[in-house]
């Protein structure tokens, strides 16, 4: 039996790239209501439109997590959250850092606050690598997010409801995301513009990171960060794959078309971060993930006397396993096959 079956699910920041994975697959471990709660009408409207066969069990829920009163609403007989609702964008973030404030950590807490007021059996939060020893304003509110989500289990009282968070790097194909843009930037004949080409980034499909997420709510106890072993990939890299696909689609030699190095924007890092040097000590390794638990005493869990990993320092995608130019390549038909020709 699925962990989700017979559940009643809310799903915020549903019409994302990640939330709307998310909704898909609770939709297909025969739950009993699944709530999109979101601020975006339009993606409201296109998602329930894709899941017309699910009309008796999708909900769709126009609001947004600043609003506490409305989330109260939204969570009411709801057994399981999943929290993907955030703003995301670093650049942005740091020009507008008090929207980032309202939405990723009061509009958490507000979520909090409203899964303890009514019970639920578990929240799990989405979170990013940015999180870990942050030097940007989407990192610092993320990871503030997630701290909010693990305290939360000290202070629930005699209510049931587990907090945790999953951790990981960038989904390809999500808002934001750098291949869409190449691909733009081919299709107009370039340039690609690229801000370092030593950079790097953690890499996986949408369908790796909803799959994530749902086995580590599975296993959730309340206290962890989930954090996924990931690969990753150099910028330069990624764009010359880019160029070398998709440019004879769009008409164009790949020769024709410039790679131009911008640097780096505002608060962008050369190497993302999953586990920083100080988190490694409460960290336990595992297959296929890494398991954070907190330095905060915490009763629901007993796993921390069992501690080891294998990391000697903090954990980076500079340290990470690069995907070569074929698994690129592969990566990126598996998730905008033709580009979107």
């Amino acid at each position: 039996m699925s962990s989700l079956e017979g559940k009643k699910i809310l799903v915020t920041g549903g019409c994302g790239s990640i939330g709307s994975g998310i909704v898909k697959q609770c939709l297909e471990r025969d739950p009993a209501a699944v709530r999109v709660f979101d601020n975006d009408e339009e993606g409201l409207f296109h998602l329930e439109r894709k899941h017309e066969e699910h009309s008796d069990t999708l909900r769709m829920l126009l609001g947004d997590i600043r609003d506490e009163s409305r989330l109260e609403m939204a969570v009411e007989d709801v057994d399981v959250v999943f929290h993907a609702a955030a703003l995301k964008h670093v650049e942005i973030s740091e020009y507008n850092p008090f929207e980032a404030v309202q939405t990723n950590i009061q509009g958490t807490q507000n979520l909090i606050n409203a899964a303890r007021e009514e019970n639920v059996e578990s929240l799990l939060a989405i979170s990013t690598d940015k999180a870990s020893n942050p030097t940007s304003v989407m990192g610092a509110t993320k990871l503030l997010s997630e701290r909010l989500v693990i305290a939360a289990n000290t202070y629930k009282g005699n209510r049931q409801t587990k907090f945790g968070c999953v951790r990981f790097g960038n989904v390809l194909g999500s808002s934001g995301s750098v291949v869409p843009l190449f691909i733009d930037q081919v299709r107009d004949g370039g340039p690609l513009t690229v801000t370092d080409p030593d950079m790097t980034r953690f890499l996986m499909s949408i369908e790796r990171a909803v799959e994530f997420v749902l086995k580590s709510h599975a296993r959730l106890e309340g206290g962890e960060v989930f954090i996924l072993k990931m690969p990753a990939f150099k910028l330069e890299d990624l764009a010359v794959v880019i160029r070398d696909t998709y440019a004879p689609r769009a008409g164009y030699d790949p020769e024709d078309i410039e790679i131009e190095i911008i640097g780096p924007r505002p608060a962008e890092r050369t190497h993302e971060k999953l586990i920083s040097a100080d988190e490694r000590r409460q960290t336990k390794e595992e297959d296929k993930m890494f398991v954070l638990y907190p330095e905060i005493d915490l009763s629901s869990y007993t796993t921390t006397s069992n501690i080891s990993n294998s990391l000697t320092r903090e954990y980076t995608s500079e340290e990470a396993d690069l995907l070569s130019s074929d698994e690129l390549s592969a990566l990126i038909e598996s998730q905008a096959p033709n580009g979107g020709w």
